[in-house]
């Protein structure tokens, strides 16, 4: 989940005829190498996984991963790369830390719950948590894990402790981890981000090359981290909103070293920033509960802006070549498809190429596949789907039934849409633009965090287990 919240590399990429985002140059659209996949769609452009499996067919391996966390596995090569959380067992004087001031996420007046099914908290209903909204702040040190996996059998090739201390915030029990942002890959280097707990550079042998110490976040409500880091050639991107000095940086993927970093007046919000590129200009789009907005990623300076969403911004932005799609879901439905190459305030303007008010997500992002914008209606099975380029309604949030509660995004691969929901059931549709279910899979676990797929394989992240389905 993220919060759940992710995603970009090298030069441009025309996926499939539609997405153009920038892009790893050489085998990035073959892996999975970041969240939302190697062109931020949630589309894994060359994997074709199996659309039928249980837990006594296709299932290639399947392993016990330490402590927990709802980051999406990482994969390139013969490697997957997992990011966790371990409790060591040793017990600490809980941190003293000020509550998050009202105003910012879903402690504004006026706002009823968090980041569970229909937006009210854990399992629909609110409060508790191993923060606040009625929980006691943690007082267990945790290891914050890589682990790198061999893909080929899922047996742990090496595991690196990036930190061991206590958490200075919770989050909501049943619904967040101290590990939910993912990681990233160029397929030199390992990228884990764990937020609060930093930012490490391993080399693909586990090496670590550098780390980075961003501060401390304070999250609304006690809710959790969520939002990854992306990157473009040689620059990491990471974006920091919170209840206590929100910004956005740009480092420097060799060294960590800060190459630039802006002030941004927002509270929290769990989106991961994408990075596109339009008539040869390289911008970082951001979506958050003030404003979306788009930066020059050369040196951060503010090219357009634009209002819209609602609070508790959590799904992550998609592009294609024309246009970036910005959706959010709590306390209201928002989908914008604003044209790229603006400039100034956008809001209001024709730069809004058009507008969705009706059953958007609240936690899980959205899938941008062949022309089709694909999303849940808060966290719910109910599932639409709009042409992207008019915004016209094909599927308009169709009931699946065997969904009960989602939190992973959508990924779309070989023609099919995979909805991995949070009873262990993953729905395959036809993408087809109509509600054409091919199949609906249990399995014995709980899924949280967001699928991906590479080659013949999907990878399925649960409470418990980790999951290669593939065909034989």
């Amino acid at each position: 989940m993220k919060p759940q919240v992710k995603m970009i590399f090298g030069a441009a990429l025309l996926l499939l005829g539609v997405a153009r985002t920038a892009s790893a140059k050489g085998d990035a659209d073959q892996y999975w190498p970041q969240w939302r996949g190697p062109s931020q769609t949630g589309v894994a452009p060359s994997a074709d996984p199996p659309t039928t499996w249980s837990e006594s067919e296709n299932i290639k391996w399947k392993v016990s991963v330490p402590g927990s966390g709802n980051a999406t596995p990482i994969i390139w090569g013969d490697k997957i790369f997992i990011q966790t959380a371990i409790p060591t067992g040793k017990k600490a004087e809980p941190a003293k830390t000020e509550a998050p001031p009202s105003g910012g996420g879903a402690d504004r007046p006026g706002a009823t719950g968090g980041p569970g099914p229909d937006g009210k908290g854990p399992g629909g209903s609110g409060g508790g948590g191993r923060g606040r909204m009625g929980g006691a702040p943690p007082s267990e040190i945790e290891q914050f894990v890589l682990l790198c996996l061999d893909r080929k059998t899922g047996k742990t090739l090496w595991q690196q402790v990036a930190k061991e201390e206590l958490p200075h915030e919770g989050y909501r029990e049943g619904d967040g981890s101290f590990a939910s942002p993912s990681g990233l890959t160029d397929g030199k280097n390992v990228y884990a981000y764990f937020g609060s707990e930093g930012l490490y550079c391993y080399d693909m042998s586990g090496k670590l090359q550098w780390s980075q110490d961003l501060g401390k976040m304070r999250i609304a409500m006690g809710f959790g981290e969520g939002s990854s880091p992306t990157i473009y050639k040689d620059t990491l991107i990471v974006n920091w909103d919170n209840e206590d000095g929100s910004f956005i940086t740009a480092l420097d993927k060799n060294t960590g070293k800060t190459l630039w970093k802006e002030k941004r007046d927002e509270h929290t919000s769990w989106a991961t920033p994408i990075i596109v590129e339009h008539d040869g200009k390289v911008e970082v789009v951001t979506a958050a509960t003030g404003k979306i907005r788009s930066y020059d990623i050369a040196n951060g300076k503010l090219l357009w802006e634009c209002s819209g969403l609602t609070r508790n911004v959590i799904p992550s932005p998609v592009a294609d070549a024309e246009k970036v799609y910005c959706i959010s879901g709590f306390q209201g439905s928002s989908l914008l498809a604003i044209k790229l190459g603006g400039s100034g305030d956008l809001t209001g303007t024709d730069s809004v190429a058009w507008t969705h008010k009706k059953s958007t997500p609240y936690v899980p992002s959205p899938l941008l596949y062949n022309g089709k914008l694909y999303f849940y209606a808060v966290n719910n099975g109910r599932i639409s789907c709009l042409d992207s380029k008019s915004g016209q309604v094909l599927i308009d949030a169709e009931p699946l039934e065997e969904l009960s509660g989602v939190y992973a995004s959508p990924l779309g691969a070989a023609g099919k849409v995979y909805l991995p929901g949070r009873n262990g059931v993953t729905v395959v549709l036809k993408d087809s633009g109509k509600l054409e279910k091919l199949a609906a899979n249990k399995l014995d676990d709980k899924f949280d965090a967001s699928p991906a797929a590479v080659g013949n394989e999907l990878f399925l992240r649960g409470r418990q287990n980790f999951y290669c389905i593939a065909g034989k």
